[in-house]
Parts: structure tokens; sequence; C-alpha cells
């Protein structure tokens, strides 16, 4: 019996809020959802395809978000969405018969270069924020640090450095309960499994790392 409840209380917590959404939002988050999993997979694997899969789960939550205003989050996603264009291409191009873009860790000019693009990312959100006059409240602070999390984790992606996974572990822990508490049930069980995938995905990218090293 406790079991069972335990099972009602997770379901309700992540879709509950879904009684009172138009199916067409449902279904274009159900999509999102698949693909934004299939694409975390792939990069999982160092995989190319994580790009284009990904691409169609950016566009969507870009949409999505839009409609809910929640205009950081919606930034950070239309960031993901240029930037997987980007990354395609980087992961791409090969030289030789041989791509050219291994799997490498951050250096000293790369750490701090991540971390002005993630302050820089933080303030142009809370400058988002304000400019669409919406009250900040808590949830928008956290989505601010949350924003600057993901774009630097999504440049280090970009370049296959290793540090990009514990960025997005960082990040994916804070997300799951902020988008459970605004409703968005189904984007928040997708950055669960994606904290999942993202630890599988560090200790495989490192594994890579350390293969190629020696």
């Amino acid at each position: 019996m406790a079991s069972m409840e335990t099972i009602e209380a997770f379901f309700s917590f992540f879709l509950g809020a879904y009684q009172q959404v138009p199916n067409q939002f449902i279904a274009l988050e159900a999509v999102a959802f698949v693909f934004g999993v299939v694409s975390v997979w792939y990069a999982k694997k160092a995989h190319i395809a994580v790009y284009p899969t990904g691409l169609v789960a950016t566009i969507i939550t870009v949409y999505l978000l839009y409609v809910a205003g929640y205009f950081g989050d919606m930034m950070m996603n239309a960031y993901y969405s240029l930037m997987s264009l980007y990354g395609w291409w980087n992961w791409s191009r090969k030289s030789n018969d041989s791509v050219p873009l291994p799997i490498t860790k951050t250096n000293t000019k790369e750490r701090w270069i991540g971390l002005v693009m993630c302050l820089l990312t933080m303030l142009v959100t809370y400058l988002v924020y304000r400019g669409f006059d919406q009250n900040m409240e808590w949830v928008n602070y956290i989505d601010v640090v949350t924003s600057g999390i993901f774009f630097t984790a999504m440049w280090y992606m970009a370049q296959k450095k290793v540090e990009n996974w514990t960025l997005w572990i960082i990040a994916n822990i804070i997300t799951v309960p902020l988008y459970a508490y605004r409703g968005l049930g189904m984007l928040s069980l997708q950055y669960l499994i994606f904290t999942v995938l993202a630890i599988q995905g560090y200790r495989s990218w490192t594994k890579q790392y350390n293969a190629d090293a020696y």
C-alpha cells in the first residue's frame, strides 16, 4: 500500500498540473521530452546525432517557455538551438579523414572563459526578465543562476570538454524541482532523466579521455 501511494505521489508531483493544460501543449511537451532524452543519450556516446535531435527539443521548448512567460529559460533554449548548429558543424569537421576534435579537459584559460560566460549570461538573463517587466521572485533568481550554468555547459559540450557534464549535473539537479513547481511536469521529469544520463556521460567521457591520453 505504501509503495502504491508513493507511486501515485510521484506521478501527481510531475503530471498533476496538466489537468488544465490544452492537449496541443501537452503533445508538444511530450515531443520535446522524447527528443530531449534521445539527444542527451547521444551526447553520452559523443555521437553527432546529439545536435539534430537536440534542435527539435529546444525549438519546441522555446515556444512552450515563451507561452508560459519564462523568458530566462526561453532565452537559454534559443541559445541551445544556435549552439547546436555550431556544435554540429564543429563535431563534423574533418581533416585527413579523421575527426580533429577529441574529448579533452578544460585548461586554465578555458575555465576562466567559462566563468566569465556564466556571469555574463546571468546578467543578461536578469536584464531580459527586467526588460519584460517581470516581477523578480525567488524562482526567477534560480532561473538566472541555472541559465549561466547551462550556457557554459553547452559551450563546453560544443568543444567536447569533459567538464560540460559536471555543469549539466549541477544545473539539472536544480531544474528538476524548479520545473515541477512551475507546473511543467514532463520537462521536470525530463531533467531528472537528464541528470542520470549526465552522470553516465561524465563517466563515459572521462573513460574515453583517459584511454586517449594513454
